[in-house]
């Protein structure tokens, strides 16, 4: 049985941790199969919205397989930090917008596959946190980094080392979540969240999503440097012409990611 489950419904993809036995937590193997299947969409012309998922109802995922860990040589340790790290780092940069649908519990790991998704909705009963520091060690998959750029250094220092699990809705305040929606509704919110992505130029979202994440790593003047390159990106391109035609012909435009 496969550890990661990819379908493809027209232009999303939807990635599935599929250890629900184990709260789809991430042994080694499991790891090396989503960075196989990330390596596969981050080339795919015909995948537009990338959706992460976990199996079941009770967790996206716990972070790492502790069961697991405790079987492991400080090495091997070592091995799976740095994989892990390597395969979020991964899903933060596919050119897709990227969504973590949450319908459980997100601890860990699995919070930082959370965090390096571009958007993260969940379910009311969701609850999450980077509670490494309860464990005596880090968040070590980009924790430390990407919350304080989510939400500010100091409620990240809290969350980090407090330990604290946030309910969907504290989550939601904090601006860690994107939507918090009841379960009976979970999919038909991430369905509409990605059709109106879907609406839009498939190439624009790229670059968009490319000046966004690089430029907020670089200065101001870099940063405008950054999108003026992303901008002329969508200048040749048929999509940006389609637009133009459609706004004059009071239509929708059809776009063909060309």
């Amino acid at each position: 049985m496969n550890s990661i489950i990819l379908e493809q419904k027209n232009n999303v993809a939807f990635v599935t941790i599929n250890r629900a036995h184990a709260m789809n937590a991430f042994n080694y193997e499991t790891l090396c199969e989503l960075e196989n299947v990330v390596e596969a969409l981050r080339i795919n012309p015909d995948v537009r919205v990338v959706v992460f998922l976990g199996s079941g109802e009770k967790a996206f995922s716990v972070g790492a397989d502790l069961k697991e860990r405790k079987t492991l040589t400080e090495q091997q340790v070592k091995r799976n930090v740095y994989k892990i790290g390597e395969v979020f780092s991964a899903v933060e940069q596919l050119p897709q917008p990227t969504i973590a649908a949450m319908n459980g519990y997100a601890f860990g790991g699995g919070m930082e596959l959370a965090l390096a998704c571009d958007f993260r909705i969940a379910v009311e009963e969701a609850v999450m946190g980077l509670t490494e520091t309860s464990l005596a060690i880090i968040p070590g998959a980009g924790g430390t980094q990407r919350l304080p750029r989510l939400i500010g250094e100091a409620k990240a220092m809290e969350l980090i080392l407090t330990a604290k699990r946030l309910p969907a809705e504290e989550a939601y305040q904090y601006g860690l979540v994107t939507k918090v929606c009841q379960r009976s509704v979970f999919f038909e919110t991430i369905q509409e969240f990605v059709h109106t992505i879907l609406a839009n130029g498939p190439i624009a979202l790229q670059q968009a999503k490319y000046a966004i994440k690089n430029g907020m790593n670089a200065d101001l003047h870099t940063g405008l440097q950054i999108e003026r390159k992303a901008y002329e990106m969508t200048i040749p391109t048929e999509d940006r012409v389609e637009a133009l035609i459609a706004f004059g012909e009071k239509r929708k435009p059809v776009f063909k990611g060309k």
